[in-house]
Parts: structure tokens; sequence; C-alpha cells
């Protein structure tokens, strides 16, 4: 009988390395994996590439297809045979910066589990600034910043510092994440720094 899969959402604001991160643990775990950019509609894009960033409006149809993509997944060939604790397992990098937007994947999907990837403003904009050819400009992070909701402690997450290299910083959320299936939903909320994390609003 096929394992149920487990949906990891890979966010964090724009720069922060989502896509990156969540090939990287698919390749390593044998999961499929699907970049929420991909399923934007051509106003949002051009929306950002003008410096504007989106409104809930916007963002509530582009969850909505990021959900069935993630489930189109499931369906062709069962997911993949992840080695994270056997169990089928579909990677999104999204930013998911709202707690109502989380909460919406949530309802969409089963069985979910955030994957934070927390790094100062300093960190985040240098990447911005040499990253080349995304359509989202680094003016549009304090934007993202203010928007962000860090997942509060009744959340199923795991948080990992990305001021590291991308090397350990996928590691370590592939370790995280299998730790944090075996404990049946105990949050795991420190990170590679070993910094507190704060904790968001529920609204």
């Amino acid at each position: 009988m096929q394992s149920r899969v487990q949906y990891v959402v890979v966010m964090g604001v724009s720069g922060s390395g989502k896509t990156e991160v969540a090939h990287r643990i698919a390749k390593a775990t044998g999961s499929h994996w699907l970049d929420a950019d991909d399923y934007h509609p051509v106003e949002n894009i051009e929306h950002m590439r003008r410096g504007q960033p989106l409104n809930d409006d916007m963002r509530w149809p582009w969850l909505g297809a990021i959900a069935m993509g993630a489930k189109a997944r499931t369906t062709t060939d069962e997911a993949g045979s992840s080695n994270l604790a056997e169990m089928p397992m579909v990677l999104i990098a999204c930013s998911a910066l709202k707690r109502r937007y989380r909460d919406y994947l949530c309802r969409k999907l089963p069985s979910v589990t955030f994957l934070f990837l927390d790094g100062t403003r300093e960190v985040i904009q240098t990447r911005l600034e040499n990253r080349v050819g995304h359509f989202m400009p680094s003016a549009l992070l304090d934007s993202q910043l203010a928007d962000l909701e860090p997942p509060g402690p009744d959340e199923s997450c795991v948080t990992v510092s990305i001021d590291a290299p991308i090397e350990t910083v996928v590691a370590v959320a592939i370790d995280r994440l299998a730790a944090h299936k075996n404990s049946d939903f105990s949050v795991v909320k420190d990170n590679t720094a070993g910094k507190p994390e704060l904790q968001g609003e529920d609204k």
C-alpha cells in the first residue's frame, strides 16, 4: 500500500534560497519538487517586475494553483521513493509569508510541514543583488520582510538559518525534517546559528 505523501513547503522571503534548497533536498531524498514561481500568472510576474508587491487578491489564485500542482506530482508516479523516513515527499518552494497563506495550503494539502529559511536582511539583500535573471527585484525585499509572519509554535515547522554554505543548509534541513517527523509534531525551532526564533501573529 502506498504511504501517505508528505508535503514540505520550503518558505521564506525572496532571495532566501527556497528553490535551490527544495531542489537539492528533492535530489538527495529521491522526491519530487516544484517551484511556486512557475505558477504565477503573467500579470503577477509583470506586476513584480515593475517593483510592485502582490496583494492578497493576486496571491489566492496562485496559491490554489500551487496546491493543484503539488497534488499532481503525487498522481503521476506516486511522488517518487523518498528515503526521508520512507515517506513519499513533495517539496514546494513557496514564500508562504503570511499565516493565512500557510493555513490555506494546509487546508488544500494533507500532511504539510514548513521549512522556514531564516536569514538577516543583509545576507538576503546581498544574495538578491547577486542573483541574475529573476523577475523579483531586490527593491521588493522590504515589502516581503514586512509581510513575513514567521511560523508560530502551533505550526508544523522546521527553521534553518541560511547564514551557512548551501550544502550545510541542505544537510541540516534534511536532518531536522527527519527528526521533526519522528517527533510526532514536536516543533523544531532551533537553527544552524543557534538563535531563538521570533513568533508570528496568527492573523
